[in-house]
């Protein structure tokens, strides 16, 4: 299907004068002596921002056409996320202080997408990253930074591996732990995964934190869409890094907090990773497997062979979770937090609680993927011990 010409000025708007007037307010917000402070400076700039974008949008709404395809009104709520996204960085909305969002077209016509699409009504991680069209080698940014295309370039090359090893692991279901092919998988998984540290790495040599907390990671706040508000965009928001999880055995859909952070991440995925994920939380572990077949097996060269690669990507998976918490985390968020000023340090998470609560509840994760030795939570330690014991 096509797209309506009001989609297209939209689009045009979203790739060109929305980046440059974002942009433009970065630079004010840089040279200020608090680079948190967004409320001064910029006034003219954050008003052209508004009403033009509002005025593409109420032109949508007029035409009320929004059964362009799946594809293109998800690229359409996108558009209509990234607006009302920027609004809120430069807090011409700010959720704590309204019952409802003052952008009433914007949500208006992003509720309608959402509800029709069965995903979240903003913009979510794969607009920015799996499904960030480019026209001419160029894609959709808030800015033009360098930091911001660092960040989204090299996210999306993580997610993308990470989606490849899920893919591996899932194809070694329907094989069984036995099958001379599953090893053949087991090691692609550790391939993609060692993408990761390497696409991780590279985020951690290139990135400028202090541009990356200041410019980029306030466009990923939580703010209202009609009366309701919603979290930020996650990089986590997508199946394949859970379905490595549950498919390993290392995290499991019974664990309260582990199937809390499924059910709060559904809406912000696509309709297809919903259903992965869903399927693959009735599924019996890769772990579970082996361990039902340690004692009868156990010596047998192929449970050797398997059991030991299986080992090696469950290595691999909790490096590079350990990777991102001790490294990403702390650098680019924890440690520029610390030198705010108390005033502006709420809020400074996508997910909305504060960061000391969101660190913790990731440090839990890092460790269960770990399968570290913890008894406060339900880590596979002791089982992967055993394994490993066996070989």
């Amino acid at each position: 299907m096509g797209i309506t010409s009001n989609v297209a000025t939209f689009d045009r708007w979203i790739r060109s004068s929305f980046i440059e007037m974002n942009t433009e307010l970065e630079g004010v917000y840089w040279a200020q002596e608090n680079r948190a402070e967004v409320k001064t400076g910029g006034a003219d700039i954050k008003q052209q921002l508004l009403e033009e974008g509002r005025s593409h949008i109420a032109e949508l709404l007029d035409e009320g056409n929004t059964d362009e395809g799946f594809d293109n009104n998800f690229d359409l709520l996108g558009n209509v996320g990234l607006y009302m996204a920027a609004c809120r960085r430069h807090e011409l909305t700010e959720p704590s202080g309204e019952r409802t969002s003052p952008l009433r077209e914007a949500s208006a016509l992003a509720l309608q997408l959402g509800a029709s699409l069965g995903v979240t009504p903003r913009f979510a991680t794969s607009h920015l990253s799996t499904h960030n069209l480019a026209i001419d080698g160029v894609y959709k940014t808030f800015t033009s930074l360098d930091a911001e295309t660092v960040f989204l370039e090299y996210n999306t090359r993580g997610v993308f591996a990470y989606k490849r090893a899920a893919d591996a692991l899932l194809r070694t279901l329907p094989l069984g732990v036995s099958h001379p092919v599953t090893f053949d998988l087991l090691a692609a998984a550790n391939d993609a995964l060692g993408d990761v540290i390497t696409h991780n790495e590279s985020l951690y040599e290139k990135l400028d934190e202090d541009r990356f907390f200041f410019c980029v990671r306030p466009y990923y706040k939580p703010h209202r869409v009609g009366l309701h508000e919603y979290r930020g965009a996650n990089a986590g928001d997508f199946a394949g890094i859970n379905v490595i999880d549950m498919t390993l055995g290392l995290c499991q859909a019974d664990n309260l907090s582990y199937s809390q952070l499924l059910v709060d991440k559904f809406l912000y995925m696509l309709p297809e990773d919903q259903s992965i994920l869903r399927d693959v939380m009735r599924r019996e572990s890769l772990l579970n497997s082996f361990l039902e077949l340690l004692e009868t097996h156990g010596a047998e060269p192929w449970f050797r062979k398997n059991a030991a690669m299986f080992l090696k990507v469950c290595e691999t998976h909790g490096k590079t979770a350990a990777q991102h918490h001790d490294l990403l985390i702390s650098r680019f968020i924890e440690k520029q937090a610390k030198l705010l000023p108390e005033k502006f340090k709420e809020n400074i998470t996508a997910s909305g609680p504060p960061l000391e609560v969101v660190v913790n509840a990731l440090a839990k994760l890092k460790d269960l993927r770990l399968a570290a030795d913890r008894d406060d939570i339900p880590s596979r330690y002791a089982d992967i011990q055993k394994l490993k014991s066996a070989l």
